[in-house]
């Protein structure tokens, strides 16, 4: 596949391109540019120029244009859902899941933008002001580039690119290079529903050399980015250069506090869902289980019998639960820090393999609050480390001893408690009676520490991707 860049759908200047493989069989699916500097130097000076005439454009067309995007994405389902399956190695269902998110989250940044209403501040509020008239009105904030990681390629387009053009922003998307196919298909469908080129391009390239050009570019007004915490810490250092506005959605490394009167049922059936979904690559997925000492092992007992059961295998077949990572090497790196974090007195109760890309789902016993994994370590693959606590506050302690604070969470039958303790967690998002992986298009999603600056989401997105200026009409009543 082509970049959009500019106007046109081109290779990248220099020749280069990038494989793109099924990690489930590592046949390759097609190639994409490997985009120059000239590249990119091009598609951010036609952004500036399309944003000017895009900032003209009605909110109401910009809308219109944006439901048309997702009548197209519905109308096309089967086959993008079938490709994101086969460039990231999502089960089928995960990833038809995926693509009927698109219209919800579509939706809300558009109805979201023709709400958000300019405001007053009435005449006569401070002394000296009796004749005057203040009023709010919201801006664009020009050209933003969208980064995006593999692990939820769809979710996180609908994230970033429907507000940015709804604010009347251009935007360059800058997929995975490990998966960035199906994003280019959606920025094919943005053009035929009427969104023009230029105003969106799609860039894809080595992230080091591409997004950091792109976060150092004087015409680029805001980046982005969800993605490593390095690669945050990085970008934001990189567009510090020139004052560009950041939003970065990082790391984590969740707590999941299970108290003595937790329901156990409600606790497996959250596991499941908030560690081993697309095979644990979730930034706010549950990576610290923190079981009160007295139900530990039947936790264990209980996780390891379902876990015996899941179907991990080929990810087109329905029946799959779980595919492999994204390559052969996140599924190496998982094995690593599973093999040190035996080294440092851990047990596996079961899985602890690697087969190619895959990665077997793996409980890990005696994991002291010491470890590596207790703390900063993210393991981005389907591993539940099991850490026993005695008391509420030890539990709080091991918790908020990381560097990382994305989202938390805490199962109790005491919903008292449970507030109590989620407003103690020092994480962006902390949620009771349910796993940490927990993300609406409507709440605000950012992290604490180094997890993350800025919200994003239906409620605040908006308000990032566009600047707040006051016109003052002076002695005017």
């Amino acid at each position: 596949m082509k970049n959009l860049i500019g106007y046109d759908w081109k290779e990248s200047s220099n020749g280069a391109t990038i494989d793109v493989t099924n990690p489930a069989t590592g046949e390759l699916i097609d190639t994409v540019p490997n985009v120059s500097l000239e590249d990119v130097d091009e598609a951010v000076k036609i952004a500036k120029i399309e944003q000017k005439k895009w900032q003209e454009v009605s909110i109401y067309e910009r809308a219109e244009k944006l439901y048309q995007f997702v009548n197209f994405v519905e109308r096309d389902k089967d086959r993008l859902a079938k490709l994101l399956s086969e460039e990231t190695g999502k089960p089928i269902k995960e990833a038809y899941g995926e693509i009927a998110n698109v219209k919800i989250g579509v939706r809300g940044f558009v109805e979201r933008a023709k709400h958000l209403y300019n405001e007053s501040i009435p005449a006569g509020t401070e002394a000296g002001q009796e004749k005057t008239m203040q009023i709010t009105v919201r801006q664009p904030i020009g050209v933003i580039v969208a980064i995006i990681p593999f692990n939820f390629p769809s979710d996180l387009f609908c994230q970033k690119v429907p507000p940015a053009l709804m604010m009347g922003n251009s935007i360059i998307v800058k997929p995975s290079n490990y998966n960035p196919l199906t994003l280019i298909e959606y920025v094919k469908l943005m053009l035929e529903a009427g969104v023009p080129a230029g105003c969106i391009q799609v860039l894809t390239g080595d992230g080091p050399i591409v997004g950091q050009a792109l976060a150092r570019h004087p015409g680029v007004h805001l980046v982005s980015l969800t993605g490593s915490t390095a690669a945050g810490i990085q970008t934001m250092g990189t567009a510090s250069q020139n004052l560009t506005h950041v939003m970065l959605e990082l790391g984590g490394n969740d707590a999941f506090i299970f108290l003595e009167d937790g329901d156990m049922d409600l606790a497996i059936k959250e596991t499941i869902w908030g560690r081993l979904y697309n095979g644990g690559q979730v930034c706010c997925a549950s990576k610290r289980f923190l079981i009160h000492r007295s139900r530990k092992q039947e936790f264990i007992d209980r996780m390891k019998q379902v876990i015996e059961n899941l179907n991990v295998g080929d990810p087109s077949n329905p029946e799959t639960d779980m595919g492999p990572l994204i390559n052969e090497n996140a599924a190496k790196r998982v094995e690593e820090q599973v093999n040190k974090t035996v080294e440092q007195g851990a047990t596996i109760i079961c899985g602890g393999k690697r087969d190619g890309a895959y990665y077997y789902p793996t409980i890990l016993d005696n994991v002291t609050k010491d470890m590596d994994i207790a703390k900063d370590m993210e393991v981005f693959g389907p591993v539940i480390p099991v850490i026993a606590f005695d008391d509420v506050e030890e539990a709080i302690k091991i918790a908020n001893d990381s560097s990382y604070g994305l989202c938390g969470c805490v199962i109790t039958k005491d919903y008292s408690l449970g507030m109590k303790i989620a407003n103690r967690l020092e994480c962006g998002g902390a949620i009771v009676n349910g796993a940490s992986f927990y993300r609406s298009f409507e709440m605000p999603f950012g992290g604490w520490k180094h997890s993350g600056i800025g919200n994003e989401g239906v409620l605040t997105t908006l308000q990032e991707m566009s600047r707040l200026k006051t016109i003052i009409l002076k002695n005017i009543l």
